[in-house]
């Protein structure tokens, strides 16, 4: 009867959204101040609605109710505990309906955010959000409801897909939504602003907060992507440019470009129609990203339906609203007024080349995962487009894009001085030299660009800091008088420097992959594999039983530089609750910000065993420098000019008569 319960949940939050988009354009339309904040409370009882029926979602995996056609499908009375809680969202009804909530979750953070955003302006907003909201409710609720039911119900379940029985894994979707939604309402507020035709300084300021939250969600959600694909399938690698992670990297690039884009027009009040055009085209690629990954047009362990009328249902949200929102952003904006000027040389400039490199990073990468999708669709040929591709159109546009990043951090408002700027940079640079030569001197005859990806790194760094230094210490004198300045800059100005920070620090560790080394060895007990300074001596291989799976575990003594480090062990687990599908558990020993990494292969008929040993030098520099980009982000998001109430515009009329009281 709870599941029964949640599913008439749902379909009240298809009534209320329905209201939440409709009435309060019609209240501003009529200047009606009771109608227009109708989508307040309505956004605030969707979420309340939806949390329900997501939470009677996952008291039916905890407890394993396999009369619900969904939990029977994808879990066990044997699994652990923590992935049968996980394991609502680790499929696709469950994962849709995480997807709704957290769109259901930022409608209602909307709603309660009156200080911050002007009352036409959030109106709009909701009535937007809200009829993104009712797609995919009905999606849901037409193709794909979680609370089916079966009858008679089975004794025991199909188990959940074996990959995703992982931490990692559990943690990066609800991070990867909340980032993919969050830009839902970048969107919403593009179109609410081109329905009322006011976009100004106070809607970037509104906007970018919400975009920040989007972005360093998104960029969390990639980087546990990355690490789970890296430690759980045991091919050593952190990138692969599947398909699916290039449809997370899209909007990744887009959202960048789009906060430099809302920086330039809520100082200058310029740059308004790309912003609005960057703000329809990220979420755009977020609902791309759901298309690929729920159409049945890949094959890949990050996807989870393959019936063709749930790609349909899903092509069709994408018509109505990319197809929709551009239409409006045709007809609309070029009636938008435009803002101030600057020079090219200035940091507006900087910011537009910005903007231009990360576009054109994005269109290589859409290109280069749409384009053998297409070729097959039209002429059945199968192409297969991989690193060598993306490497040879995406790299060269972000290189030059990383070099200028600096300058632009740098560079004054309006009009900069180059020359000047270059001045001041000239100790971050010789830093950034000097490490690229030191780095090439001492791995004399190794590969020669990725001293100078380090060295690019090291200028990343170095260049955020010193350019946060001087703006500190200037012509203050005095330690009062610094502590003063460093007290006075706002925390976006903290929250650049961390984020720009935090993509030299992963440039570094990229730069360092170039030094990893593979060795591929048939091991027995006893047997030595070393490279370099690096070895392991395997111990014993023997089975151990798990909650829901059998494993072998070659146990190995690590020694570095001759001294003993420790042991690493490394399975191979089958899962007997899911048609003995096997998985890899690779072995990983952390050394510093560097990583050693045993995985095991194939058992041999004499009782060896396949062994692949990594070294992986500065490897988790990729991971920490994502990290430190989120926390720039979540420190910008703290600025104080983000949480007090937007600044009025000029004669703005309200949203309509304010009642006067009876006489």
């Amino acid at each position: 009867m709870l599941a029964e319960t949640a599913h008439f949940a749902l379909a009240i939050a298809l009534g209320l959204s329905l209201v939440q988009m409709v009435i309060p354009v019609w209240g501003v339309r009529r200047n009606d101040v009771a109608l227009a904040r109708v989508g307040e409370p309505a956004a605030i009882a969707v979420f309340i609605l939806l949390a329900f029926a997501f939470g009677v979602l996952m008291h039916a995996y905890a407890v394993s109710d396999f009369s619900i056609r969904n939990v029977a499908e994808n879990s066990h009375s044997a699994k652990p505990f923590i992935y049968k809680l996980t394991g609502t969202w680790g499929n696709h009804e469950g994962s849709m309906l995480l997807w709704v909530l957290i769109l259901a979750l930022f409608g209602a953070l909307v709603a309660f955010s009156r200080k911050s955003l002007p009352d036409r302006l959030r109106a709009g907003t909701l009535a937007a959000q809200a009829s993104v909201t009712v797609a995919f409710l009905l999606f849901i609720l037409f193709t794909s409801n979680p609370f089916d039911r079966l009858n008679p119900a089975p004794p025991e379940g199909n188990d959940l897909n074996p990959i995703l029985q992982d931490l990692g894994l559990a943690i990066h979707p609800p991070l990867l939504y909340i980032g993919y939604v969050g830009f839902s309402i970048t969107y919403a507020f593009a179109v609410a602003a081109l329905i009322d035709g006011r976009i100004d300084a106070v809607w970037a300021r509104a906007v970018r907060p919400w975009t920040l939250c989007a972005w360093l969600f998104l960029t969390l959600g990639i980087s546990m992507g990355s690490y789970w694909a890296y430690y759980e399938l045991g091919w050593g690698g952190w990138w692969f440019w599947d398909p699916v992670e290039n449809a997370s990297l899209m909007p990744w690039l887009a959202g960048t470009a789009l906060i430099h884009s809302t920086i330039v027009m809520e100082k200058r009040d310029a740059l308004k129609v790309w912003t609005i055009l960057l703000a329809i085209l990220t979420f755009s690629l977020s609902l791309l990203g759901t298309f690929l990954v729920r159409s049945g047009v890949l094959t890949s362990v990050h996807t989870f339906a393959t019936d063709p009328s749930r790609g349909l249902f899903i092509l069709v949200i994408l018509m109505v609203f990319i197809g929709g929102s551009l239409a409006l952003f045709a007809w609309r904006a070029p009636l938008l007024r435009q803002g101030g000027l600057f020079a090219p040389v200035s940091r507006e400039g900087a910011l537009v080349v910005n903007n231009l490199f990360l576009a054109a990073a994005c269109g290589a990468v859409f290109i280069g995962t749409l384009y053998p999708l297409a070729l097959e669709g039209l002429t059945g040929a199968k192409i297969s487009v991989g690193p060598p591709f993306f490497n040879a159109t995406f790299l060269p546009l972000l290189v030059p894009l990383l070099l200028l990043l600096p300058f632009g951090q740098s560079m004054a408002w309006k009009r900069g001085d180059l020359l000047g700027t270059a001045q001041r940079l000239a100790a971050a640079v010789g830093v950034g030299l000097v490490a690229a030569v030191t780095i090439l001197a001492l791995t004399r005859g190794g590969p020669v660009a990725a001293p100078l990806g380090i060295g690019l790194g090291v200028f990343l760094v170095a260049s955020a800091f010193w350019d946060l230094g001087e703006r500190i210490v200037g012509r203050a004198s005095g330690l009062g008088a610094i502590w003063s300045r460093a007290a006075g800059l706002p925390r976006s100005a903290y929250g650049t420097a961390l984020a720009h920070a935090g993509v030299g620090v992963t440039v570094i560790g990229i730069a360092a992959t170039a030094w990893a080394t593979e060795d591929i060895a048939i091991m027995k007990p006893g047997d030595r594999l070393e490279r370099g300074g690096s070895a392991i001596v395997m111990q014993q291989v023997f089975p151990r039983t798990g909650p829901n799976y059998r494993e072998l575990v070659g146990r190995f003594t690590v020694e570095i530089d001759g001294r003993p480090r420790g042991t690493i062990d490394s399975m191979k687990r089958t899962f007997i609750t899911r048609n003995n599908m096997q998985t890899t558990e690779a072995g990983i020993r952390t050394f510093g910000f560097s990583q050693l990494y045993v995985s095991l292969g194939e058992i041999q008929p004499d009782g060896s065993v396949g062994v692949r040993m990594y070294t992986k030098p500065l490897m988790l520099l990729i991971w920490l420098g994502s990290v430190i980009m989120a926390l720039g982000g979540a420190l910008s998001i703290t600025d104080r000019r983000f949480r007090v109430a937007a600044p009025a515009r000029a004669r703005q009329p309200a949203p309509g008569p304010t009642p006067q009281p009876a006489e």
